[in-house]
């Protein structure tokens, strides 16, 4: 088969490791790669073969032999066809502009490319879309579509990836309906020939959103949404500053059409006041009183700095627009605020892509190109979307018609059919918004359901700790609970150090690393009695962990406890927060992501550093304790060349044939080229075969080929600001779990009740049932509760991991993504 993969429509970070992926994982699979230049112009564009076909491709047929003992594969037969630099460097379309010193090679006049394994190397790193993408009015009309299909006949493509928007998707399903009476007319005008018609009777199509605006239905994320949400709250982060400073007001505008996906999450992470979003528009006549006596309230208690972000399609409910000049109209002459504008425009697409718009890019490209292995005329096209940290294929035109059905609902001002056509999440953060961006001053529980909520971080400090303790603080204010901050875990808990947190007190939480609290790994089975008499003195009534494998394990403990102390027959829940990712039955923790950000921005650094000197193989260390997840995960996302994990091991095998790989990989390197390579070791691989030794052996068994280097990244791990994702992510969880300690404390309550009304004998002492002591995990596309002693059977104490790993079949991935078994 041969594979064509194209961009369309916007650019975003990200689409360059779709390529990437696509073309490495078709080579994989046997397939012929082609790239198209300039989206579905470049297809009707074609290629201009007038002036005589362009340059043969170099070829490698030594290095090939001696690579892999004579016997040809995939990967060596498609290793680069000379177009990689052309394309990465934009000089291509300049006759004689590789470098090389070869004159004639060329991309003018091609539109259609065979690239090979080494043409696309380096890619996801890029921002934007390295083959260029373009709004191709000629490909909407029929002719042009005709011209599209002569095209991709003649090169002999038979199959397609498409990564854009909605109208680039559409625009694939029509071409792939249309195409039998597409072939047909070619050969009516004798442009092919019956044989050809034969073997196209049928186009395989796939589809990849790319869109930062995340407007796809049926979807929970799209390609480069992450990167441009990176970029806004970056801005925001750095506004807040000069906003306290001053005491100002700031109104942003962040892209978003036809979806409030930037705004929403940009307010929920970077702890706005206001926003403005099409589909929950405010109502014409009221809305600027609504967000007035908002704002009011926040300075009211002494708040110094304003934030209010709109989408660029907001409107209110009489669908007219909403403008960030009208805005500012508002604050200013309603309550004298000092009002500053900042349209974010197209920096938000810009910059090199986050680690998730690496990862997910990678993990939807193998999905597309098993999709179009298995596409028969009686399948549907597909999109290749994502639920919770589950890729999935739905098909092209439901999600299409889905998503336009959006637009429609907001046209006919049915708003409550927008918001049920948006996916879950969607509903989750705007409900968390509102729960945790204004202040509230009627209590909206009675006194007798009121709780008494003790907020505890345990284990090292993880990214969106903070904002997970603000959420929850800032519902406890909602609702009429008293938030108590333990600082410094149970140890702090034993010297009495807890004080009562405030609305305005964790405004500033969102964006700080590390934990506001305190924490450390001391463990209440050290002085449980100790524990129940503090719990009993400040009469708390729920608990919240927030933290990695030690607040799991101090669970259990109070747990098991509760047979011995009543104090500990409460509602007690864990949220997981651990660079790590290693708490059992959980696909995703708090800090994870801000960490696998750092680790990428850190390996981006080194590489540059690595190919400078060419030939350099750089041996990175990174955290995980003995959970290989942040390794493999940040494998994924650079690029690694041979990645160590604690669940594999090393051992001297391995080693020999890392040795091997890497001396064949830098011999197949085309002369003056050789790029710098990383190596990416989980802390905790091996107690013999460290980080020095393997470093030192490259060395030593490189000689000539390459050199070798080491790097620990340590603590700088834990990241300093955390990502949006693990900020927005950790409200929408704690919040769930403010609502899991309220429904079991009822239930409790009621039970108790019930007992009184039948007892004589006073307050009766009440069980706590086994599922009020719980982890909130995300399995799959679902979040779970899991009551804490199932989750220990599913644990590997020993290993501080669970027993059953979702991401462990990456690293045969990454693997496959450098062709080792190809080459070995």
């Amino acid at each position: 088969m041969k594979i064509a993969v194209l961009t369309s429509g916007g650019d975003s970070a990200g689409m360059n490791a779709v390529v990437r992926a696509v073309v490495k994982v078709g080579i994989l699979k046997g397939c012929e790669t082609w790239i198209v230049r300039e989206g579905y112009e470049g297809l009707v564009r074609g290629n201009d073969h007038a002036d005589g076909s362009y340059p043969e491709p170099p070829t490698v047929p030594e290095a090939a032999s001696e690579a892999h003992h004579g016997h040809p594969t995939n990967l060596l037969a498609n290793l680069r066809f000379g177009d990689g630099l052309l394309l990465r460097d934009g000089t291509g379309d300049h006759r004689g502009a590789d470098g090389s010193g070869n004159s004639t090679r060329t991309l003018a006049g091609r539109y259609l490319v065979r690239v090979g394994w080494d043409d696309v190397r380096g890619w996801f790193a890029e921002g934007g879309t390295l083959i260029g993408t373009a709004r191709s009015a000629a490909f909407r009309t029929p002719e042009g579509r005709t011209e599209a299909a002569f095209n991709l006949i003649k090169e002999g493509i038979d199959a397609i990836a498409v990564c854009g928007g909605d109208g680039s998707l559409t625009g694939a399903d029509l071409f792939r309906a249309e195409w039998p009476s597409l072939v047909q007319r070619l050969v009516d005008q004798k442009r092919i020939t019956p044989e050809q018609q034969a073997r196209h009777k049928h186009l395989r199509i796939v589809g990849l959103v790319g869109s930062i605006d995340n407007d796809m239905c049926m979807t929970d994320l799209t390609i480069g949404a992450p990167t441009a949400l990176h970029r806004i709250c970056e801005a925001i982060d750095n506004i807040n500053s000069t906003a306290a400073s001053h005491s100002r007001a700031f109104v942003l505008e962040v892209m978003g059409r036809h979806c409030g996906w930037l705004a929403l999450m940009a307010g929920l992470a970077a702890g706005a006041d206001f926003i403005f979003i099409p589909e929950r528009p405010p109502d014409a006549k009221t809305w600027e009183d609504e967000m007035c006596e908002t704002v009011h309230r926040h300075r009211e208690i002494g708040k110094r700095k304003t934030i209010v972000i709109v989408a660029e399609g907001a409107i209110d409910g009489d669908l007219n627009p909403i403008r960030v000049d009208k805005v500012k109209d508002v604050l200013r002459d309603r309550l004298g605020l000092d009002t500053r504008v900042t349209t974010l425009g197209h920096t938000q697409r810009g910059g090199s892509p986050c680690a998730f718009d690496r990862i997910l890019p990678t993990l939807q490209g193998l999905e597309a190109v098993n999709a179009l292995l298995e596409d028969t005329p009686d399948t549907p096209s597909y999109m290749i979307g994502v639920r919770e940290n589950k890729i999935t294929r739905v098909p092209l035109v439901e999600a299409v018609k889905m998503t336009k059905a959006v637009a429609e609902a907001i046209n006919n001002k049915d708003f409550k059919k927008a918001m049920s056509l948006r996916d879950p999440e969607f509903a989750q953060g705007l409900e968390g918004f509102t729960a945790t961006a204004s202040l509230f001053k009627e209590k909206q529980l009675p006194a007798a359901k009121r709780m008494r909520i003790a907020i505890i971080h345990m284990g090292a400090p993880a990214g969106g700790m903070n904002a997970a303790t603000r959420a929850a603080v800032r519902h406890c204010m909602k609702q009429g609970h008293t938030p108590l901050a333990v600082h410094n875990g149970f140890r702090g808990l034993l010297d009495g150090y807890v004080h009562e947190l405030s609305w305005l007190g964790v405004d500033g939480w969102m964006s700080r690393g590390g934990s506001e609290l305190g924490t450390n790994r001391f463990l209440p089975d050290q002085d449980l009695g100790g524990v129940a008499a503090r719990f009993q003195k400040h009469d708390i009534d729920g608990l919240l962990l927030i933290g990695g494998f030690e607040a799991f394990r101090a669970l259990a403990v109070l747990e098991e406890g509760r047979q011995y102390y009543p104090a500990f027959r409460i509602p007690m829940v864990h949220l997981p927060a651990t660079i790590s990712n290693n708490v059992p039955m959980t696909e995703f923790s708090l800090g994870s992501d801000t960490s696998l950000n750092a680790l990428v921005d850190a390996c981006d650094a080194i590489k540059q550093s690595a190919s400078a000197s060419r030939n350099r193989v750089f041996v990175v260390e990174t955290q995980g304790g003995k959970c290989g997840y942040l390794a493999t995960l940040g494998a994924l996302a650079t690029g690694a060349a041979i990645l160590y994990t604690p669940e594999d091991g090393i051992t001297l095998d391995t080693l020999r044939d890392d040795v091997k790989f890497l001396k064949i990989r830098y011999g197949l390197d085309a002369k003056g080229r050789s790029e710098g390579r990383l190596v990416i070791r989980n802390e905790a691989s091996s107690n013999v075969y460290t980080t020095d030794m393997i470093t030192k052996m490259f060395k030593e068994e490189g000689a000539d080929l390459f050199d070798s280097r080491s790097a620990s990244l340590g603590h700088t791990l834990q990241g300093k600001i955390p990502s949006p994702m693990d900020r927005a992510r950790a409200v929408r969880l704690a919040l769930r779990c403010m609502s899991f300690l309220e429904e079991h404390h009822q239930a409790l309550l009621a039970e108790q009740q019930k007992q009184q009304r039948q007892s004589q004998d006073g307050m009766p002492t009440v069980a706590a049932p086994p599922e009020s002591a719980a982890v909130i995990t995300i399995q799959g596309a679902q979040v779970v509760w899991v009551p804490v002693q199932e989750m220990v059977r599913d644990a590997d104490m020993k290993n501080r991991r669970g027993k059953m790993e979702w991401w462990r079949g990456i690293k045969t991935l990454v693997e496959d993504l450098v062709g080792r078994d190809q080459l070995l």
